[in-house]
């Protein structure tokens, strides 16, 4: 069952030494994750899933101890997904966005209950994100996720995706949905002009969506803005 969801955005810039001198930038995003996470604490969960866009390398299931790095953006750092006292042998490290939600979990000290990662295609259709969260919210225990996932990058002619008249409507329905737990806005979300405004969270936010069906959980909206042109958004659901 599903008691609790914190919902951050993924960029690696909210690490300050991948974002160097540019790090104050994100400090409001970086507390109000840490309030988002304190959330999933507070709620006692059995199991915490953390689930975040993946290229194809990056699907699928991440163990507990997975690790990971920001060696790919310039900074000799790593991280690894939960407590565990070794790396988890494994073939592969964790997809960005996994590293920046085990980054933040170690920021917080996490201790509160296992870990285990979810790297979701930004492909998958908005019915299989569903049918995820469903299988996610069904598993026995208190289940809490922490979701990882960017709105648009098109809010500014400096943006990745350069400026798209299309994404601050976009971006101001996504954050009023995550604020208020409104499931079926989430479902409804095109993921056409999602992937177009290359918004990457919108199959995370699908896979939530899923999980907290019949969960009966409120939001709150803890932070938006747009910083380089990209829209990030922080909410708590408990």
């Amino acid at each position: 069952m599903l008691v609790a969801a914190a919902l951050c955005p993924c960029p690696p810039l909210l690490v300050p030494e991948v974002a160097a001198g540019a790090a104050p930038e994100l400090d409001a995003a970086r507390t109000a994750c840490s309030d988002a996470v304190s959330v999933l604490a507070a709620a006692r969960p059995d199991r915490l899933v953390v689930i975040g866009p993946a290229e194809e390398a990056g699907r699928g299931t991440h163990p507990e101890g997975t690790p990971g790095s920001f060696r790919g953006f310039g900074v000799d750092l790593a991280v690894r997904l939960g407590r565990t006292g070794k790396d988890t042998v494994s073939e592969r490290e964790l997809p960005p966005s996994l590293a920046v939600g085990a980054w933040l979990l170690e920021r917080a000290d996490w201790s509160s209950a296992p870990v285990e990662g979810l790297g979701v295609r930004d492909r998958l259709a908005p019915e299989r994100c569903a049918e995820v969260g469903r299988e996610i919210g069904a598993r026995p225990g208190r289940v809490a996720l922490l979701v990882m996932g960017d709105a648009s990058a098109c809010r500014s002619l400096k943006a990745p995706g350069y400026l798209d008249e299309r994404a601050v409507p976009f971006d101001t329905e996504a954050a009023r949905a995550l604020g208020a737990a409104d499931i079926a806005a989430l479902k409804a979300l095109d993921a056409g002009l999602a992937r177009e405004l290359k918004a990457s969270g919108r199959a995370p936010w699908q896979v939530l969506a899923g999980a907290a069906e019949t969960a009966g959980l409120s939001g709150t909206l803890l932070y938006e803005d747009a910083p380089y042109g990209v829209g990030y958004v922080v909410a708590a659901w408990s």
